[in-house]
């Protein structure tokens, strides 16, 4: 059963599709997570075809338990994905009729190494065992269940490597492709030309409306589809410490210097308690009054707090530092003393050997040829220690050969202890040979640090309660007025800063620069949120947000503001191309220079393969195009490029020597369409119709 239960936890088997894992899942209880806000039954459908949500949110809950620290909502996006992707493939292979047999279904299942390596279904040479697969199922007939999900999962997978094999034998790149890519690189043409450049005419002279951006947009409709999404300005307001917070912290920090005088009511009397200076308990005393407990350790120079480093560093055993700040505390610090070498720095050289777990040994030896080979590589040192880097690069077995064996600084027992006995117990300069379970090092200690004791009394800076009632009260404020009146005058009026819009989709998790914040989300694309609306958040460990729904954005075309800097400029130089091209008048390549107030440039040997034209013009296939498809001396009409307006005359063309053979040239083109397998689901996506019903519940 222990094993059993072992498969159920990791086994669930992987079906690769193209870029995206479609993953098993095994049927579990159901999980309630209180009111699902809908009384629909699918979580959404792909062309017709529905996706129940009670086995939708099965399978979420799976992902959840399966996947330590995942949240529900990425869960149920990721489930989603796997869904659509398997009710597309489905499909497909439906339409072509794929079947599979239980032969193919059991090598599926023996690929899942939690089961082909399963121990209870391996023979006595390590072999799976068929036989002893399924006797292990027809003994224990309460595991039927688990079987069948398996081989479910399996049938699909089975299928996914027909119809992946399908594809790939239907992709082929024929001579005739093979030609006209040599024709590409091969084939020179040299021309003169004319260029109106789009850059000659100011932006300001052209016009492009929203109007014009959403026609351009209509034409291009999949390039510029658009998911709902809800635009969002926000207020935060943070539930940070005052001043005044502040001041009473270092106050405190500075009473805990001398001793101090309290009332003892055990005793009537008054008692004289020891304060920092002169306590005799430091790890006592320190752990009483500090928010984090005391450190033992020596510390080297470059792990304090940089701005107080060196004040702290040079402290004299017993001296005090501070009050200072580190990070989010004020701190005190008396000296404990120094100690030599609390870290070091070294150099190896790794030679390793067969039955190491060394991952890149570079040449097979045995333990005897490595301690060999080693011992070598000492005697080199010690007759010329330069060499050392060098060796590192050539002969080191272990990564850090590529900065000459050097190790940086490390502490007492991060290496293994042989090596770490050597370094530590060795000199600056000491070189010697050490055997650890990676092989054999030849080391050279190259540096060291000292390090100081600190014993620290940090504080928290942290808002007070009345530093935080201010806090609530302002922020519920806000809110109401904010409801009530324009949301930025509001906070202008408050002093409070108006954050840069957020823009979120309904199965976001992050709010913008505030990170994970799925509350604030979910309450945007409520049917009760309405545009306009207002709402305060109270965000642990930061403060408050008020939120503001700014604006709703349909499913559909994106948004014009959010498309305007790469459409907009794609507009202005047609518009510019038309005013270019109204001058662009003459017979000959220097009237028409003359009119444009151009020159007339020259292009040589350039290829189709590589149509750039120098002198930071760039990439103009276009015009290359034209002029490979101009005769001799000819004229092309103007040609709209991607920086300008070109007019060319061919100078000249070069044919490259025919070949008998063009078997290097396809092979090119197959290496450059071995990915096009992975362009199959997204086709298959965008050609879907998926409904999407996921807001309707809640993750």
């Amino acid at each position: 059963m222990a094993v059993l239960q072992k498969i159920r936890q990791r086994s669930a088997l992987m079906i690769v599709v193209i870029a995206l894992a479609l993953f098993a899942f095994i049927a579990g209880d159901l999980f309630n997570k209180g009111n699902f806000g809908t009384s629909s039954k699918d979580v959404g459908s792909v062309n017709g075809k529905d996706i129940s949500f009670e086995e939708f949110r099965v399978k979420v809950s799976n992902v959840e338990k399966s996947q330590q620290g995942i949240t529900a909502t990425a869960a149920a996006n990721r489930v989603w994905e796997q869904e659509v992707s398997i009710a597309l493939l489905t499909s497909e292979f439906e339409k072509l009729g794929l079947r599979v047999g239980s032969k193919h279904i059991m090598e599926v299942l023996k690929a899942d190494q939690n089961i082909g390596k399963n121990p209870i279904f391996l023979n006595a040479a390590g072999v799976f065992d068929e036989a002893k697969f399924k006797e292990y199922f027809k003994s224990n007939p309460e595991q039927a269940q688990f079987l069948k999900d398996r081989e479910k999962d399996a049938e699909l997978n089975a299928k996914y490597q027909i119809y992946n094999n399908l594809i790939k034998a239907g992709l082929y790149t024929t001579e005739s492709e093979g030609k006209l890519k040599y024709e590409m690189e091969a084939n020179k043409v040299n021309f003169a030309y004319v260029a109106g450049f789009y850059s000659t005419i100011k932006d300001s002279n052209v016009k492009v409306s929203d109007d014009e951006i959403v026609a351009f947009m209509k034409k291009n409709e999949k390039k510029y589809k658009a998911d709902e999404t809800r635009e969002v300005e926000y207020v935060l307001i943070e539930d940070k410490a005052s001043p005044e917070d502040e001041a009473e912290v270092k106050a405190k920090i500075n009473g805990l210097l001398s001793g101090s005088v309290v009332y003892n009511q055990a005793t009537s009397k008054n008692d004289t308690l020891p304060g920092f200076r002169s306590a005799t308990n430091i790890v006592e005393f320190v752990n009483s009054n500090s928010d984090l407990p005391y450190d033992s350790t020596y510390v080297a120079k470059k792990d304090l707090p940089a701005v107080d480093a060196d004040k702290l560093y040079n402290l004299a055993p017993g001296a005090i530092y501070g009050p200072y700040m580190f990070g989010k505390y004020y701190c005190i610090s008396k000296s404990m003393g120094r100690k030599v070498g609390v870290n070091a720095k070294a150099s190896h050289i790794l030679i390793s050997y067969e039955g190491t777990q060394v991952p890149n040994k570079k040449e097979k030896r045995t333990k005897e040829e490595a301690k060999a080979k080693a011992e070598s590589i000492l005697a080199q040192v010690n007759a010329n220690p330069d060499s050392f880097m060098m060796l590192a690069f050539t002969a080191s077995d272990d990564s850090s050969s590529q900065q000459g064996g050097d190790l940086g600084f490390f502490g007492p027992n991060q290496m293994v202890k042989p090596f770490n006995d050597f370094v530590f117990g060795s000199s600056i300069g000491k070189v010697g040979l050490v055997e650890t379970d990676f092989g054999f090092h030849i080391i050279k200690v190259t540096d060291k640090q000292d390090g100081i004791r600190l014993a620290t009394i940090a504080q928290k800076i942290e808002a007070s309660e009345a530093t935080s009632d201010k806090v609530f009260t302002q922020a519920t404020q806000f809110e109401i007025d904010a409801s009530e009146k324009d949301f930025a005058k509001t906070a202008a009026a408050m002093k409070l800063t108006v954050a840069a819009p957020v823009t979120v989709k309904v199965m976001d998790e992050a709010f913008g620069p505030l990170g994970n914040h799925r509350n604030i989300v979910s309450w945007v694309f409520e049917d009760a949120t309405k545009l306009g609306d207002v709402k305060r958040f109270e965000v642990a460990n930061l403060g408050h947000v008020i939120a503001k729904v700014k604006k709703v954005n349909a499913e559909g075309l994106m948004a014009v503001d959010l498309v305007r800097s790469y459409v907009e400029p794609i507009l202005k130089n047609k518009k510019k191309a038309e005013l270019i091209k109204a001058k662009m008048s003459g017979t000959s390549l220097e009237a028409i220079a003359k009119a444009t107030g151009s020159a007339v440039q020259q292009a040589t040997d350039v290829t189709m393969e590589n149509p750039v034209l120098t002198g930071g013009v760039g990439q103009e296939p276009k015009v290359v195009g034209n002029a490979f498809a101009l005769a001799a001396g000819k004229l092309s009409a103007p040609i709209e490029g991607n920086t300008g307006v070109y007019v060319v005359k061919n100078n000249s063309t070069f044919k490259a020597p025919a070949l008998t053979s063009h078997a290097a040239y396809v092979s090119k083109l197959k290496a450059q369409s071995a990915g096009d397998v992975n362009r199959v689901l997204p086709t298959l996506k965008d050609n879907a119709k998926i409904e999407d019903n996921r807001k309707q519940f809640n993750y």
